[in-house]
């Protein structure tokens, strides 16, 4: 044990803290109490898994998601967990350097590296809308995924073209999986997407030699399995048919439903409801009051009106829900017990109306939208 400590000291971390950060991981996987020790034994091998980041027509979202990561913090993640071979907003070098390095990358460790991608990758009029040492990105990309042991989609625009290639799409932006048609490519949409989502599918990689399951998307399903409607701590609210017409209206005030401000949580399939931002507590959009953008999903972010009403397919009440009276820490009464007999009948009736005014509410939007 004292040797184990002495390995992690000189790092700046303690033992305990390392063996929590992979407990984090594992569980933001699902995975049991024995993955996180193999996982803590992969990611502290002396010979850190090189990784390649190349970014096309991005925002830096995405880094700056990874930036404010806190378990573990940048630091940790690039100096002790990964080997970040090349990174061209985190780089010391620029130019020529950063170049050669990367391309000495490459070589060093053919069948080794993840590549990871950022931004779409622009295919009209050549790809010169988004060039590097003077050749098209895409180029670049397809000679790193040559010999790459898995390949990230990271972000929405990598994943599915992101707001680059919504409306006229000027660059012809695409996803990566499109300009790497026989290649495997995990997508982690978002924009930016939640950093525990990448560093955990990176750790499920180097600790089993493979990616996590994936859905028919490609999104490792223990990030993107579940429906944020589902999961959202204002489904209570949608299910009473409380909802916020207008911002700052009563309903936006006292923290009801977004349905009808364009909410996208019924057809956005994530958990960022469940795992949140920035770890703190109530961090994510619908928490603090803006709708579900969608931008998991293709099709949906970047391409439906943010005020666009959402399908639902599932319009009816579940047969149990929280308290969203219940304070954090609080407890549910006797007489609280005692009522759930008398509510599951009103929920009966209340499904009915909320699911009438779904229906109204879609026809007069699809009505709206034939008459744009």
């Amino acid at each position: 044990m004292a040797g184990e400590n002495q390995q992690f000291a000189p790092q700046g971390v303690s033992r305990r803290d390392f063996m929590k950060l992979c407990a984090a991981l594992a569980a933001t996987m699902g995975l049991s109490g024995k993955a996180a020790a193999e996982m803590a034994e992969a990611v502290s091998h002396p010979q850190r898994p090189p990784v390649i980041w190349i970014g096309a027509q991005e925002c830096t979202g995405c880094t700056e998601s990874l930036l404010r990561a806190t378990h573990p913090t940048v630091e940790n993640l690039v100096l002790e967990t990964i080997s970040l071979e090349y990174h061209e907003v985190l780089s010391a070098a620029f130019g020529h350097q950063v170049e050669e390095n990367k391309h000495r990358a490459l070589e060093q460790y053919k069948g080794q590296y993840v590549l990871v991608v950022d931004g779409s990758i622009p295919m009209k009029d050549g790809g010169v809308y988004c060039m590097v040492a003077g050749e098209p990105i895409v180029d670049h990309i397809r000679k790193a995924a040559e010999n790459a042991a898995a390949i990230i989609a990271i972000g929405s625009c990598a994943a599915w073209g992101g707001v680059a290639a919504a409306g006229v799409n000027p660059t012809g932006a695409v996803s990566l999986q499109e300009v790497l048609p026989g290649k495997t490519v995990i997508n982690i949409p978002g924009c930016p997407p939640n950093p525990q989502n990448f560093l955990a599918t990176v750790a499920h990689i180097i600790t089993f030699g493979k990616p996590p399951a994936l859905d028919a998307k490609n999104r490792p399903r223990f990030a993107y399995g579940r429906l944020i409607h589902e999961h959202c701590e204002r489904r209570p609210h949608f299910d009473a048919g409380r909802f916020a017409k207008a911002y700052g209206d009563q309903g936006h005030r006292e923290g009801w439903c977004l349905y009808h401000l364009g909410c996208k949580g019924p057809e956005t399939w994530g958990n960022c409801s469940t795992l949140q931002f920035c770890d703190v507590g109530g961090v994510w959009p619908v928490a603090i009051g803006h709708p579900c953008y969608g931008c998991n999903e293709e099709g949906v972010g970047f391409h439906k009106g943010i005020s666009q009403l959402a399908h639902v397919d599932n319009p009816t009440p579940r047969a149990e829900k929280p308290d969203v009276n219940l304070k954090e820490g609080g407890t549910v009464s006797a007489s609280a017990v005692g009522l759930l007999g008398g509510v599951v009948g009103l929920v009966a009736g209340v499904g009915v109306m909320t699911v009438r005014e779904l229906g109204r509410q879609q026809k007069k939007n699809d009505a709206d939208s034939q008459g744009d």
